[in-house]
This record gives C-alpha cells, structure tokens and sequence, in this order.
C-alpha cells in the first residue's frame, strides 16, 4: 500500500493523492459574469466562445518503486475536428484505438516552471477512464518527471504545497 509522511502537518497519508483544476485556464479568462452566456463547462469537455476547444484528462507521473502513477488532472486545447472526433466517441467503450489528438496544455501546475501550452497528445482509454495526456519530451521538468517518475518525498512535497500551502 502506497504511504507518505507529509512535509508540511507531518501526518502519515495512505493512497496516492491526485490534484487538478475544475476548467481549463482559459475559461478563467472570461468574466465570471459572462460564463453562462459564453461557456459550456462539463465534467469532461469545456467549450468556450463556440471556438475554443477543451477536454479533461489525467498527466501521469510514475512514482518509482510504486505500481501506483500520481496523476494532475488537467485540460487540454484540441482543434474543432479533434474535439468533434472526442465527442462522437466518448461514450463508446472501446476507443483506445481513436486518436492520439494533439493539444496545448490548458493548465498552470504548481511547483513547475509556466505549463501553460506545453505541447501534449491526448490518448484516448476505453472503458470510460480519461485520457492519458502525453506530454511532448522536452527538457521542461514536468516532462522529465512524466518521463523518468518521481519520487515518493516529491509526492509529499507536492501533497505539502496544494493541501498546505493554498490559503
């Protein structure tokens, strides 16, 4: 079973945390007041302005010597086409074939150096689970990390940072 003791309350925590945001950074953008006229926000697609397109998925980090992956839930752009192409096959249980779709990273992670727009391809899981976002394999560290795992104390140090650190 998959523990750590966090840096920051020093308690001892049982399963993998997950972190991410409820909409795409962009639909931040749009004035609180102008969303429900301009913005089409669902658990798994987001539409904004009828041009710019969304979906949910989950960036995976291996953790090493864990069978367990850390996963931030993110959002990413995906071309009309693209999204269409989601849409049309979201509820389809085997869809693992469809794709993968390029996109832009729609997200700003903490601890990381800017991860907004980093490049990624979105593979698409049957069965219902969300995509897997691949990140393009640059030197950013978030790409190494997807790449080359992290740790369990950086699990900790990230747990530390969004549970403690968010005022």
């Amino acid at each position: 079973m998959f523990r750590f003791r966090c840096v920051s309350c020093d308690e001892w925590h049982e399963e993998m945390p997950t972190f991410g945001a409820e909409a795409p950074l962009y639909f931040y953008s749009v004035p609180t007041g102008d969303r429900d006229s301009r913005c089409i926000l669902e658990s798994d697609t987001c539409v904004v302005d009828r041009e710019h397109f969304f979906v949910r998925g989950c960036l995976e980090l291996p953790v090493i010597g864990e069978r367990e992956l850390f996963s931030w839930g993110v959002w990413v752009s995906l071309s009309k086409d693209h999204f269409d192409d989601f849409v049309a096959c979201f509820n389809t249980p085997k869809r693992s074939h469809i794709g993968p779709f390029f996109g832009w990273l729609s997200a700003e992670l903490p601890l990381y150096p800017s991860t907004e727009n980093l490049k990624t391809r979105v593979h698409l899981r049957d069965n219902g689970i969300r995509p897997y976002i691949e990140l393009e394999p640059t030197d950013h560290p978030l790409a190494v990390e997807q790449r080359n795992g992290i740790t369990v104390d950086r699990v900790a140090e990230i747990y530390a940072y969004c549970v403690h650190s968010q005022a």
